[in-house]
């Protein structure tokens, strides 16, 4: 099974990004082909000037690798009380309403505050369930991201990595019976 971990956001050396390589790991330990797509590459400079409807390569080939993914895993941060911009501008330049239509999908929600992402999380499943995906109901929120994670061995808290742990798991056999 292909997975895709979408680190989603553009901010460089990104507590997303270290998140999302430590999940991929998670996956290839399992036998997955599992794979991050960062949005720092999104080709944001190709869509300046709003060029919805256009037929941009760059774009195509950045979202072919997560439409033909079997399914997709969201590591959100809180920015703002909200989720980062690049990640809305990259689902607004995704083929609507084909690119989620169907599509597995597990969140990972991490903030340097208390709640872990949780308010960003539950924004982006509303526009992700507007666009008929198929949520994974096993969600995972890193609080204070700086202090309870580590890249090396994952979260600090052995019940938090417990559930991270079942979420991957358990979302591989979610993807496989949505995909059997």
């Amino acid at each position: 099974m292909d997975i895709k971990i979408i680190s989603s956001t553009d901010r460089p050396n990104s507590n997303a990004l270290k998140v999302s390589n430590y999940i991929c790991r998670l996956y290839n330990d399992r036998g997955m082909q599992a794979k991050v797509v960062s949005l720092q590459d999104f080709p944001l400079a190709d869509v300046i000037g709003g060029k919805y409807g256009a037929d941009i390569p760059s774009v195509k080939k950045f979202n072919d690798q997560v439409i033909e993914a079997d399914g997709l895993i969201f590591v959100i941060p809180e920015y703002n009380g909200g989720f980062p911009g690049i990640l809305k501008l990259f689902i607004d330049y995704l083929p609507f309403p084909s690119a989620f239509e169907k599509m597995p999908m597990a969140f990972i929600g991490e903030s340097s505050g208390a709640f872990g992402s949780l308010r960003p999380v539950e924004q982006f499943q509303m526009i992700t369930n507007y666009r008929n995906a198929l949520q994974f109901p096993e969600r995972v929120f890193i609080p204070r991201v700086g202090k309870e994670f580590d890249e090396e061995t994952g979260l600090t808290d052995d019940f938090k990595q417990k559930l991270l742990e079942s979420q991957t798991d358990n979302f591989i056999k979610f993807v496989k019976a949505v995909k059997d």
